[in-house]
């Protein structure tokens, strides 16, 4: 199965991101719980396919609650426990309020008409999120020079998304218009999305990649073999400041001092209007474990402290344009988020 998830037969089945790139397994989802834990897990990951996985929860939560009442309640039982699952990722609760507000309008409905009308909606949001990516990948390969070596952090590819991926939709759509272009990508511990998901997508798309530890990249920056770095993100301030993966903030400092572009690509639906600075972000911490194993095996004692958050922020000041749907968002990035018309998709 190919890309990440699929709505089948009343279950939502997502590709287990643990067992790549050695193993193709699936775990199945009947209720919202199991939805919840494999967020959690990180059997999926990556904002916009939280988002999307998260509108197949709900569906299945009800489907599950469907001969209790009062069905409000449930509803809000549902959405709580998925909300609690990532809280760096924008685009779950974005996809969560989505889904509340067409349960808003149709509540007074009977129960099977509330499913079948946010199923309805849970697929939407995933039909949007491919034509957002591949938006985002036709603007963001116009900043893409030709005979590029890009270095690209975590995995923002179609395991990431719905489907194209963002980062790596704009690597992949560059690809696609016949530039010569390398790819070198950070393995991103501590759980490796760079070395197993990036490195196993881009290889089976047949574009050439080359895996480096994370603290190889200033080296490589200083000798002038990488060209651009592009990120995707997690969540976005109103004033610009990025939470993406743990480690993006090192490679931004990096790239400016090397001056070299450092570009992130994310939906528009990962910018939080709400906040005004990365000041505002939550950021999750993960359990130790992560970080004294790599897989099954010990790296370190196992009782050594540790800290594991698993994102960190950007500032906007480090950041040389935003690739989103709507367009290419340059700096100063609070009155180009806020100015719905803009015309972002001119390159100075």
């Amino acid at each position: 199965m190919w890309p990440a998830f699929e709505w089948q037969d009343e279950r939502l089945i997502l590709l287990d991101q643990r067992y790549l790139p050695f193993e193709e397994k699936y775990f199945n989802c009947e209720d919202h719980e199991d939805t919840a834990k494999a967020i959690e897990l990180m059997v999926v990951r990556g904002a916009p396919a939280i988002g999307v996985v998260a509108a197949y929860g709900v569906v299945l939560g009800l489907k599950k609650y469907a001969r209790f009442e009062p069905f409000y309640l449930a509803f809000d039982i549902i959405l709580d426990r998925l909300s609690k699952t990532r809280p760096t990722a924008r685009n779950l609760f974005w996809a969560l309020e989505r889904m509340r507000k067409i349960f808003e309008s149709v509540r007074n409905e009977d129960n099977e008409t509330i499913i079948n009308r946010l199923l309805a909606e849970a697929r939407q949001i995933e039909a949007e999120d491919v034509a957002t990516n591949k938006k985002i990948g036709e603007y963001g390969a116009r900043l893409i020079p030709d005979n590029a070596t890009i270095l690209t952090h975590c995995n923002a590819g179609e395991l990431a998304t719905a489907g194209y991926g963002t980062a790596l939709g704009v690597i992949r759509r560059a690809w696609e218009e016949g530039k010569k272009i390398k790819v070198v990508a950070g393995e991103t511990r501590p759980f490796l999305q760079g070395a197993r998901l990036t490195c196993w997508e881009l290889r089976r798309a047949g574009i050439p990649i080359t895996l480096i530890t994370d603290n190889m990249a200033g080296w490589l920056m200083q000798k002038g073999e990488i060209n651009l770095v592009i990120t995707g993100a997690d969540r976005i301030a109103r004033n610009g400041d990025t939470a993406n993966k743990i480690g993006t903030y090192s490679l931004a400092v990096l790239a400016r001092e090397n001056k070299i572009p450092f570009y992130v690509a994310a939906p528009f639906s990962t910018i939080d209007l709400k906040i005004e600075s990365g000041l505002e972000i939550p950021i999750e911490e993960r359990k130790g474990d992560e970080v004294r194993k790599i897989g099954d095996c010990w790296i370190t004692l196992p009782d050594i402290p540790v800290k594991n958050p698993a994102f960190d922020v950007t500032p906007a000041s480090l950041i040389s344009a935003i690739i989103t749907e709507k367009g290419i968002l340059y700096p100063p990035y609070d009155q180009a988020i806020m100015s719905s018309d803009n015309e972002f998709n001119e390159v100075p």
